[in-house]
C-alpha cells in the first residue's frame, strides 16, 4: 500500500473523528443551509478521474446534512449509536473485506460469527443449539426466521417447499398480534404467506397480545410474538400463549427487534418470561447493542431448517460442512459479526446489563420529567419507550415539528390508539443524564412557548 493510500485512511480518520467529537453539541437536525448544499451533488458523471483526496474532501464538506443518528439526543427510532469498538472494528473489517460465506475461505470472520452466535445465545438465554444468522437488520431477521419456520411446518406436512414451491403447498396459518410491527408483516408478504392472510389477535391498551382472544390452532401453523411493542415496549405474554401453541404443533416465532435484549438486564430480563421456549427470535445488533448499521440477527432453535431453508449449491463453491455460516438470504455479504464480536468483548455480560438499564432509566426519567410538567404519558414505560401527548393531535403536531426544529433533541410522531404522540426511544451508549435533563428542558420550553402556557 502506497504512501497516498496511508494518507487517504489517515485523512478519512481524522475527519470522522471530527465529526463524532461535534455530535454531543451540534444540532441533531441536518442543518437547512448543508440540505440547500446537496444539489451540488446533481451533476453529470465527470469524464475524468478526480483524486481520491478531492473526493474525500468533497464528501466530508457536505457532512452537516446528516442527521445526528450517532449522537446521544436522536430518540426518533429505535437507534443506538456505534461503539468506538464497533466503529474501529467497522473499519477493519471493511479493509479486510471477506465475503463471509464460507469458512473454508474466510476462515478469520467466519470463526469470529461463530464464537459471536455462542456469545449471543448465552447472553439472550437462547438455547445453545440455536444457529444465528447475521442479516442487515430486523425485516430481514423476520424474514430469515419466517422461511426457516416455512420449512419446518411444511416438512411435517410432507411438503418440500424450497424443491416444490408453494403452488399447491398445504396452507400454512399464520397468527400475529394486532400491534405487529410493519417490518414483520413486510416478510410475510416476502415468504409468500400474504399481509392480508394472516389471522390477527385482539390487544390490550399496551399492544400485547390477548390471551384469551388467542384463536384455536390446526394444521400448519405459525405463532408471531412481540417482544417489546415499537411504541410502549411491551411484550406479549409468551408464558401464556407458547405453551398452547407448542402443545398444538405450531412454530412460535418471536419479533424482538429490540426488546430481545431485555434478557440481558437483570431488571429487565422478568419481560421475557417464557420467550425461550419459542422456536425463532429476531433482532437488531444496530439497536440496543449499538453496532454499526447495518446489522440484525436471525435466531432459529433448529438450525437444520434455517440451513435447508438458505442452502445454496454451486460448482465453484466450496462445500459447505456443517460449521459453514451459511444461514443467511445472501450468498455474498459483509462480515457484520465481526462488529458484534467487537461489540460484545468490549461490553461484557455486565457493560450489555448496564447498557440495557441505563436506557431503560432514561426513558422513565422522560416520562417522569414531562408528566411533572402536566403533558400526557401514554404508555407504561417497561423499556426504552416512552409516549406523550400535548393535547389534541394537532397541537401535539405542531410542538413536535418545533421541536425537531429547535434541534436540541430529535423524536417523531406516531399513532397510538388513534391518538398522535411524540414517541421518545432511547437506546444510544452515548445518552447522559445531562442528555436527558437538556432534552426535557428544551421539550418543556418550546411545548409552553407553542401553546402560550
Amino acid at each position: 500500500m502506497g504512501d497516498s493510500t496511508h494518507d487517504l485512511l489517515n485523512d478519512a480518520a481524522m475527519r470522522a473523528s471530527r465529526y463524532l467529537d461535534a455530535l454531543p453539541e451540534r444540532a441533531v437536525a441536518p442543518n437547512p443551509a448543508a440540505v440547500e448544499r446537496l444539489s451540488a451533488l446533481d451533476i453529470p458523471l465527470p469524464d475524468e478521474p478526480t483524486p481520491d483526496d478531492a473526493v474525500l474532501a468533497e464528501l466530508d464538506s457536505f457532512s452537516g446534512a446528516t442527521m445526528a443518528m450517532a449522537g446521544p439526543r436522536f430518540f426518533g427510532f429505535v437507534i443506538g449509536g456505534a461503539l468506538p469498538a464497533t466503529i474501529a472494528a467497522n473499519w477493519l473489517a471493511t479493509a479486510w473485506d471477506q465475503n463471509t460465506a464460507f469458512a473454508a475461505v474466510t476462515p478469520l470472520t467466519a470463526r469470529l460469527e461463530s464464537v459471536a452466535a455462542r456469545w449471543l445465545n448465552d447472553l439472550l438465554g437462547l438455547p445453545p443449539e440455536t444457529g444465528v444468522g447475521f442479516v442487515t437488520g430486523a425485516t430481514m431477521a423476520n424474514f430469515s426466521c419466517l422461511v426457516a419456520a416455512r420449512h419446518a411446518v411444511l416438512q411435517a406436512a410432507g411438503w418440500d417447499v424450497e424443491a416444490d414451491g408453494l403452488f399447491g403447498a398445504p396452507p400454512v396459518t399464520v397468527i400475529v398480534g394486532d400491534e405487529a410491527h410493519p417490518s414483520l408483516m413486510k416478510a410475510l408478504g416476502l415468504a409468500g404467506f400474504g399481509r392480508s392472510r394472516v389471522k390477527r389477535v385482539p390487544v390490550d391498551d399496551q399492544g400485547r397480545m390477548r390471551a384469551d382472544a388467542f384463536p384455536q390452532i390446526s394444521g400448519p401453523t405459525i405463532v408471531c410474538l412481540q417482544a417489546g411493542n415499537v411504541n410502549t415496549g411491551a411484550f406479549d405474554p409468551a408464558e401464556e400463549i407458547i405453551p398452547r401453541a407448542k402443545a398444538a404443533g405450531a412454530w412460535v416465532h418471536v419479533d424482538g427487534a429490540f426488546g430481545l435484549w431485555a434478557a440481558a438486564a437483570p431488571s429487565r430480563r422478568h419481560l421475557m418470561a417464557g420467550y425461550a421456549d419459542a422456536d425463532s427470535w429476531a433482532t437488531d445488533a444496530h439497536k440496543y447493542l449499538n453496532t454499526p448499521y447495518d446489522c440484525g440477527l436471525a435466531f432459529v432453535r433448529d438450525t437444520h431448517a434455517l440451513r435447508a431453508a438458505m442452502s445454496v449449491m454451486a460448482a465453484y463453491l466450496p462445500a459447505a460442512p456443517t460449521g459453514d455460516p451459511d444461514l443467511t438470504p445472501e450468498l455474498s455479504r459483509r462480515a457484520r459479526g465481526v462488529e458484534v464480536w467487537a461489540a460484545l468483548r468490549s461490553l461484557g455480560r455486565s457493560g450489555v446489563a448496564e447498557l440495557v438499564e441505563r436506557t431503560c432509566r432514561h426513558a422513565r426519567r422522560f416520562a417522569e420529567g414531562l408528566s411533572a410538567a402536566d403533558f400526557t404519558i401514554l404508555n407504561d414505560v417497561v423499556l426504552n419507550q416512552a409516549l406523550v401527548s400535548f393535547g389534541d393531535d394537532a397541537t401535539t403536531r405542531r410542538i413536535i415539528a418545533a421541536i425537531q426544529q429547535d434541534g436540541t433533541l430529535w423524536a417523531g410522531p406516531t399513532v397510538w390508539h388513534g391518538q398522535t404522540a411524540m414517541r421518545i426511544s432511547v437506546s444510544n451508549w452515548s445518552t447522559t443524564d445531562d442528555d436527558v435533563e437538556r432534552s426535557i428542558a428544551a421539550i418543556i420550553r418550546i411545548a409552553r412557548e407553542q401553546t402560550g402556557g
